[in-house]
Protein backbone atom coordinates (compact mmCIF):
# COMPACT_ATOMS: atom_id res chain seq x y z
CA UNK A 1 0.00 0.00 0.00
CA UNK A 2 1.33 3.40 -0.98
CA UNK A 3 1.37 6.71 1.20
CA UNK A 4 -1.29 7.60 -0.94
CA UNK A 5 -3.48 5.22 -0.56
CA UNK A 6 -3.06 5.23 3.27
CA UNK A 7 -4.30 8.56 3.35
CA UNK A 8 -7.21 8.31 0.88
CA UNK A 9 -8.17 5.21 3.46
CA UNK A 10 -7.58 7.19 6.89
CA UNK A 11 -9.75 10.37 4.95
CA UNK A 12 -12.44 8.06 4.34
CA UNK A 13 -14.13 9.95 1.81
CA UNK A 14 -14.04 13.34 3.53
CA UNK A 15 -14.95 11.52 7.11
CA UNK A 16 -11.63 11.16 8.47
CA UNK A 17 -11.48 7.79 10.76
CA UNK A 18 -9.59 8.62 14.67
CA UNK A 19 -7.07 7.63 13.31
CA UNK A 20 -6.77 9.70 10.65
CA UNK A 21 -7.76 13.01 12.82
CA UNK A 22 -5.38 11.61 15.60
CA UNK A 23 -2.53 11.64 12.92
CA UNK A 24 -3.62 15.28 11.54
CA UNK A 25 -3.78 16.87 14.97
CA UNK A 26 -0.44 15.13 15.24
CA UNK A 27 0.82 16.65 12.40
CA UNK A 28 -0.47 20.61 13.53
CA UNK A 29 1.71 19.83 16.53
CA UNK A 30 4.57 19.11 15.15
CA UNK A 31 4.28 22.06 12.71
CA UNK A 32 3.38 24.75 15.54
CA UNK A 33 6.93 23.41 17.10
CA UNK A 34 9.08 23.84 13.91
CA UNK A 35 7.02 27.56 13.41
CA UNK A 36 7.21 28.18 17.33
CA UNK A 37 11.08 27.46 17.12
CA UNK A 38 11.68 29.41 13.48
CA UNK A 39 10.19 32.74 15.65
CA UNK A 40 12.27 32.52 18.67
CA UNK A 41 15.59 31.77 17.24
CA UNK A 42 17.35 34.34 15.08
CA UNK A 43 20.20 31.94 14.35
CA UNK A 44 17.91 29.30 13.10
CA UNK A 45 16.46 31.78 10.84
CA UNK A 46 19.49 32.66 9.37
CA UNK A 47 20.46 29.34 8.32
CA UNK A 48 17.22 28.57 6.62
CA UNK A 49 17.30 32.21 4.81
CA UNK A 50 20.78 31.24 3.79
CA UNK A 51 19.86 27.92 2.46
CA UNK A 52 16.37 29.80 0.55
CA UNK A 53 18.71 32.10 -1.19
CA UNK A 54 21.55 28.92 -1.88
CA UNK A 55 18.23 27.78 -3.48
CA UNK A 56 17.19 30.47 -5.53
CA UNK A 57 20.94 31.00 -6.66
CA UNK A 58 20.95 27.58 -8.30
CA UNK A 59 17.44 28.55 -9.82
CA UNK A 60 18.97 31.79 -11.10
CA UNK A 61 21.65 29.74 -12.81
CA UNK A 62 19.49 27.21 -14.29
CA UNK A 63 16.77 30.21 -15.17
CA UNK A 64 20.28 31.89 -17.15
CA UNK A 65 21.46 28.55 -18.56
CA UNK A 66 17.74 27.21 -20.36
CA UNK A 67 17.64 30.70 -22.35
CA UNK A 68 16.19 28.79 -25.78
CA UNK A 69 12.87 28.59 -25.90
CA UNK A 70 11.96 31.34 -23.61
CA UNK A 71 13.04 29.06 -21.07
CA UNK A 72 9.93 26.48 -21.81
CA UNK A 73 9.79 22.91 -22.10
CA UNK A 74 8.92 22.63 -25.55
CA UNK A 75 8.96 18.55 -25.40
CA UNK A 76 5.31 17.38 -25.40
CA UNK A 77 6.09 13.94 -23.97
CA UNK A 78 7.45 13.33 -20.33
CA UNK A 79 10.60 11.56 -21.33
CA UNK A 80 11.30 14.02 -23.47
CA UNK A 81 11.16 17.20 -20.65
CA UNK A 82 12.74 14.68 -18.22
CA UNK A 83 15.56 14.73 -21.07
CA UNK A 84 15.46 18.40 -21.08
CA UNK A 85 15.90 18.57 -17.35
CA UNK A 86 18.64 15.95 -17.01
CA UNK A 87 20.88 17.96 -19.80
CA UNK A 88 20.11 21.47 -17.94
CA UNK A 89 20.78 19.54 -14.26
CA UNK A 90 24.00 18.40 -16.01
CA UNK A 91 25.01 21.68 -17.21
CA UNK A 92 24.67 23.69 -14.01
CA UNK A 93 26.16 20.53 -12.14
CA UNK A 94 29.31 21.38 -14.58
CA UNK A 95 29.72 24.93 -13.95
CA UNK A 96 29.43 24.53 -10.22
CA UNK A 97 32.19 21.45 -10.28
CA UNK A 98 33.99 24.17 -12.24
CA UNK A 99 33.62 26.88 -10.28
CA UNK A 100 34.35 25.20 -7.14
CA UNK A 101 38.03 23.68 -8.30
CA UNK A 102 39.00 27.48 -9.22
CA UNK A 103 37.69 28.74 -6.34
CA UNK A 104 39.45 25.67 -4.38
CA UNK A 105 42.82 26.99 -6.38
CA UNK A 106 42.43 30.71 -5.54
CA UNK A 107 41.92 29.61 -1.79
CA UNK A 108 45.08 27.54 -1.78
CA UNK A 109 47.33 29.93 -3.68
CA UNK A 110 46.09 32.26 -1.32
CA UNK A 111 47.08 30.26 1.66
CA UNK A 112 50.87 29.61 -0.26
CA UNK A 113 51.37 33.30 -0.39
CA UNK A 114 50.43 33.23 3.46
CA UNK A 115 47.45 35.60 3.00
CA UNK A 116 45.14 35.71 5.25
CA UNK A 117 41.90 34.15 5.02
CA UNK A 118 39.00 34.10 7.09
CA UNK A 119 36.70 30.69 7.65
CA UNK A 120 33.69 32.75 8.11
CA UNK A 121 34.13 34.72 4.24
CA UNK A 122 35.04 30.97 2.95
CA UNK A 123 31.10 29.60 4.38
CA UNK A 124 29.54 32.79 2.02
CA UNK A 125 31.42 31.81 -0.83
CA UNK A 126 28.93 29.91 -3.34
CA UNK A 127 29.91 28.37 -6.74
CA UNK A 128 26.97 29.30 -8.29
CA UNK A 129 28.20 32.65 -9.51
CA UNK A 130 28.31 32.64 -13.47
CA UNK A 131 28.59 36.07 -14.63
CA UNK A 132 32.35 35.28 -15.67
CA UNK A 133 30.74 32.30 -18.30
CA UNK A 134 29.31 33.43 -21.54
CA UNK A 135 26.05 31.43 -21.60
CA UNK A 136 25.71 32.83 -25.19
CA UNK A 137 27.78 32.86 -28.31
CA UNK A 138 30.25 30.32 -29.62
CA UNK A 139 32.97 28.32 -27.55
CA UNK A 140 36.56 26.63 -28.69
CA UNK A 141 38.14 23.90 -26.57
CA UNK A 142 41.29 22.80 -27.25
CA UNK A 143 42.86 20.05 -25.11
CA UNK A 144 46.30 21.75 -25.94
CA UNK A 145 45.37 24.70 -23.32
CA UNK A 146 46.16 22.83 -20.53
CA UNK A 147 47.88 19.74 -19.75
CA UNK A 148 45.77 17.36 -18.70
CA UNK A 149 44.38 16.96 -14.53
CA UNK A 150 45.51 20.46 -14.62
CA UNK A 151 43.68 23.78 -14.04
CA UNK A 152 44.03 26.71 -16.26
CA UNK A 153 46.94 29.15 -14.36
CA UNK A 154 44.91 31.49 -12.02
CA UNK A 155 44.55 34.75 -13.10
CA UNK A 156 46.24 37.76 -11.25
CA UNK A 157 43.62 41.01 -10.37
CA UNK A 158 46.62 42.85 -10.24
CA UNK A 159 48.09 42.86 -13.68
CA UNK A 160 46.05 43.69 -17.12
CA UNK A 161 45.14 41.08 -19.15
Amino acid sequence: MTTAELLRVLQGGGRPTPLGRALAEYGRIAKTIYLLAYLDDDSYRRRILTQLNRTEGRHALARDVFHGQRGQLRQRHREGQEDQLGALGLVVKAIVLWNTRYIDAAFQQLRTENFPINDEDLKRLSPLGHDHINILGRYRFSTQDVPKGRLRPLRNPNTAD
